[in-house]
Order: C-alpha cells, then sequence, then structure tokens
C-alpha cells in the first residue's frame, strides 16, 4: 500500500469539497480548483470527519504510481485554495528588469526588444521592485510553469550570474579564460 496515497487529506473549516462525475471541486477563500482523476482510482469525502480518501483498484504498477500521485494532487488543491501558492524570482544584471503591464510583464533582460509575456489566467504576478517577481496562484502547477517560462527567458549564466533565477538558488560559477589556462 502506498504511503502516501493511504493517508487521509484533512480538510480545513473554510473549504468546501464536491465530488460529481469523476471529478472534484474545492473551493475556499484563495479561488476555486477543478480536478477529474483517473478512473482506476477511487476518492471520497468523509463530510463529518472533513477527510477524503483516496483508494485504487489493485495493486498493478500504474495504479500504485496513480494511488499517491492523486492524493499529492488534491492535497495540493486543498492547501491552495486556503493560502496560495508562490515561487520568487529574482532578476541580475546591470539595466536588467521587470514591470507589470495590464495583463502582462515586461522583461528587460539584455535582449535588443522588450520581452513581453502574457499572464495566465488564474496567477498573479507582483513586482514589489524592479529586480523581483513574485507569481501567486493556488494552482500549483500553474505557479511551477509560469514561475518556469519567465526563468527561461534569460536563464542564469555561469560566468557573471546575469539572469533570472528562483529567489535562493544557487548558481555554479565557473572561473574565466584569464585563469582557466596557465
Amino acid at each position: 500500500m502506498s504511503r502516501i496515497g493511504k493517508k487521509p487529506i484533512p480538510v480545513p473549516d473554510q473549504v468546501e469539497v464536491a465530488l460529481a462525475n469523476g471529478g472534484i471541486r474545492v473551493k475556499g477563500p484563495g479561488g476555486e480548483l477543478h480536478w477529474a482523476w483517473h478512473p482506476n482510482v477511487q476518492v471520497s469525502y468523509d463530510s463529518a470527519a472533513r477527510q477524503i480518501h483516496v483508494a485504487r483498484a489493485d495493486d498493478q504498477r500504474f495504479n500504485r504510481a496513480l494511488h499517491g500521485l492523486s492524493r499529492s494532487l488534491i492535497a495540493n488543491m486543498v492547501l491552495g485554495v486556503v493560502s496560495p501558492f508562490q515561487k520568487k524570482l529574482e532578476i541580475i544584471g546591470v539595466g536588467y528588469n521587470a514591470a507589470l503591464a495590464g495583463d502582462s510583464i515586461k522583461l528587460n533582460v539584455g535582449y535588443a526588444n522588450t520581452v513581453v509575456m502574457k499572464i495566465p489566467q488564474g496567477v498573479t504576478c507582483e513586482v514589489p521592485d524592479a529586480t523581483h517577481v513574485i507569481v501567486k496562484s493556488p494552482n500549483k502547477q500553474a505557479v511551477g510553469q509560469f514561475a518556469a517560462e519567465i526563468r527561461g527567458v534569460r536563464p542564469p549564466e555561469p560566468y557573471k550570474g546575469k539572469g533570472i533565477r528562483y529567489e535562493g538558488e544557487y548558481v555554479r560559477r565557473k572561473a574565466g579564460k584569464a585563469l582557466a589556462g596557465g
């Protein structure tokens, strides 16, 4: 039995859960999320104990993998509607900056043109200062995907460390041409 999959998911008081037609809808103060689970997995909600249980049909390898995955995805939905997930990015480089423009984010990161990226629906971005971007959403996958797309515009390079990186990310620096040879 999956150690992750067999654990019940506690549901806080401010969260509403509805199961219908092979899908789950989770609504809370941070937003509302929907997800349809695989037919080989069964999901049940105990409203008295305020817990969600995930079970699988049999012990086939594919179903074992779905069991823990489904439980983790539903647990992330419950956490996300209570307090949104967020990723912080920092922009390092002379003249590199970011700015919000309506439903888009503008990045000046050393290219001839400004890179304009449309913010996906359900995701919010904050730019507290020109060199920091905060991506927030109740959907953990959407936060990670959009943050990765922003980072992908100009990933940090190993010689000077310039580029867009996650806050706290370590970039291994290389010695330049002058220090490398002998």
